[in-house]
């Protein structure tokens, strides 16, 4: 008996086939091979085609089953993570009507500033927790302004998980945790924030129906399944964004405990009892996927945009393909904590929440042509993304997230000693590495949402520490004082 699980991120689709009883993972492939395109056709946006999200999913679906030689009714339930804050529009037949707006385009920020305001910051953050800023909702506004010929033929609008399990099962259905990132939820009420559709005059049916996070949303129908390479039948008993789900992957669930991933994005998230949030919305509240009514539980995302998509531009632009990451970390260990004086500032990937929404794009400060070479350059941008997310983390321990323990999977930027070394002895956490990824996440979700996994305990009784990443007294001075040069560059950017 398999579980299946699926991965829907910006730069490729995941699907992961885990063993029910053990836990283990028996399967795993990612299509494509080469980083899924994003479209920008005018500055600060950023598309993507949903039916290339299909096409990928079918091909890792297919190759999972393959390598576990398994047959189509072997899996008995699937689990969806997918990029947070994305914009899928459909018609009546579920046609798409545009490329999805995807988490980092940046083009709705002025209308979710615009909502903000007439609405009042205490109204908007009493109930949203977050000002709509450039979530789902300002970026329907957007189509609804610019495109209005377009937004006349929406039916449905789905996040792009939302988007995945409707090609597999016909049915338009999102979660309430879904809505929440979207600035669509209202925590006073408990409820679809009424009020902000109202001020931007969205129709209450533009929503789809709303199912628990772990629970059956659906069934594979006959062609999804023949594409898929599965059963017709199947049901969908999972679906959270990426990053609660990363939570959930590393069994982040009670407060206090905190997850990091290290992607295109780099994000921390810690789990909090207590519905607050930051006024300037530089990090953001959501409903975190192990919420009840009866035990709330509140995700405290951080986000910095421009992580891994900065080391592989640097690599496939600076470098051009020349050295794989592992050379790219050994080479930039060759340069000193702080990087001899060169500061990167790695905001190159639209606007970013923790600099209230600013698109500094990236760059080097401090170069001297005489001093600095490749080494200073790789380890100045490794060190930059570390910085700004700490510069994000420090939001965070204002908005009541303690900072002890970050465990993280084993993957993305945390394969580079130098990044997690830097983590630790910056921020003074114990760092926990783990065998897992978002998509054995979403696929012990799904055992979760169909009752085979009773606790969160059975669920992750696979879960093992892989590395333990322990600060050194002896440098994090030195981290220290890189930290206070890098925050001066930024408060001159």
């Amino acid at each position: 008996m398999y579980l299946l699980g699926f991965d829907l991120g910006s730069s490729s689709v995941k699907a992961c086939l885990i063993d029910a009883d053990t836990g283990a993972a028996v399967a795993s492939a990612f299509f494509p091979k080469t980083e899924m395109p994003i479209e920008a056709p005018e500055p600060g946006f950023a598309e993507q085609d949903p039916a290339r999200w299909w096409e990928n999913a079918c091909l890792a679906s297919n190759e999972v089953m393959k390598q576990a030689n398994a047959h189509p009714g072997d899996v008995k339930a699937i689990g969806i993570s997918y990029q947070m804050h994305g914009l899928v529009v459909v018609d009546k037949a579920g046609n798409v009507l545009r490329p999805s707006i995807i988490w980092c385009d940046s083009r709705a920020v002025p209308y979710g500033n615009a909502a903000f305001d007439a609405l009042g910051a205490d109204r908007t953050m009493h109930h949203l927790l977050n000002s709509p800023g450039n979530f789902t909702a300002a970026k329907l506004a957007w189509v609804k302004a610019n495109e209005l010929h377009i937004y006349s033929q929406i039916d449905k609008i789905m996040l792009p998980g939302d988007y995945l399990a409707a090609r597999m099962t016909g049915e338009w259905v999102t979660t309430a945790s879904g809505l929440s990132e979207g600035t669509l939820w209202d925590f006073q009420h408990s409820q679809p924030a009424e009020f902000l559709m109202n001020y931007f005059g969205f129709d209450a049916s533009l929503l789809p129906q709303i199912r628990p996070t772990f629970a059956p949303q659906g069934e594979l129908s006959a062609s999804a399944a023949t594409e898929l390479g599965l059963a017709a039948g199947t049901p969908v008993t999972y679906r959270a964004g990426d990053q609660p789900n990363n939570a959930l992957s590393l069994n982040v669930v009670e407060p206090g405990q905190i997850a990091a991933t290290a992607g295109t994005s780099g994000v921390v998230y810690g789990v909090s009892d207590q519905a607050k949030y930051d006024r300037e919305s530089r990090v953001n509240t959501f409903l975190h996927v192990s919420h009840t009514p009866e035990a709330p539980r509140y995700g405290v995302l951080m986000c910095v945009n421009g992580t891994g998509i900065l080391n592989s531009w640097l690599r496939n632009t600076v470098l051009q393909k020349s050295i794989g990451y592992d050379q790219m970390n050994e080479l930039a260990q060759h340069a000193p904590v702080g990087a001899d004086g060169l500061s990167c500032l790695p905001f190159g990937n639209g606007a970013e929440r923790i600099l209230a929404n600013r698109d500094l794009g990236a760059s080097f400060q401090g170069l001297q042509l005489n001093r600095h070479g490749l080494p200073h350059m790789l380890r100045a941008a490794q060190e930059g993304i570390v910085f700004a997310l700490y510069y994000g983390m420090e939001i965070m321990q204002q908005v009541g997230v303690g900072l002890r323990t970050i465990r993280t999977g084993e993957a993305n930027m945390m394969l580079s000693p130098l990044f997690r070394d830097t983590l630790a002895n910056l921020s003074g956490c114990v760092i926990e590495l783990y065998n897992t990824d978002g998509a054995q996440g979403a696929a012990r979700g799904a055992g979760l949402g169909l009752g085979h996994y009773k606790s969160y305990t059975e669920a992750f009784a696979g879960l093992h520490i892989t590395k333990t990443i322990e600060p050194d007294a002896r440098v994090q001075q030195a981290y220290r004082e890189a930290y206070e040069r890098w925050s001066e560059a930024l408060g001159k950017a």
